[in-house]
């Protein structure tokens, strides 16, 4: 399969942050890391855009959609947005520096 030609621009819109919590602390013990996606993004334009922003090898990207909760706001049901994460794998002896930004 070829590879997505993204613009530089798009691999920005494409990765919006990384998500820093207990479970995805300990994933990178395993080279794993994990982000916050846009909903529209594809598993290749994933690949494509960590490869291209962080300069590793990205073994494999697997994602979910994870549902917004429904919350109440000044006494009004409300709804949190649905947002989709992808857990990505890098190569051996890899990783990604999540506390330096980037260029």
């Amino acid at each position: 399969m070829a590879k997505p030609v993204l613009s530089k621009e798009r691999m920005y819109q494409t990765i919006l942050s990384p998500v820093v919590t207990e479970k995805a602390t300990l994933l990178t013990e395993r080279s794993q890391v994990v982000f916050k996606v846009a909903l529209e993004a594809t598993k290749p334009e994933i690949k494509a855009s960590v490869e291209a922003l962080f300069g590793v090898k990205v073994l494999a990207v697997n994602t979910l959609v994870v549902k917004g909760k429904a919350k109440r706001f000044r006494n009004r049901p409300g709804q949190r947005s649905d947002w989709k994460k992808a857990v990505v794998r890098l190569a051996e002896g890899q990783s990604i520096d999540l506390t330096t930004g980037l260029a």
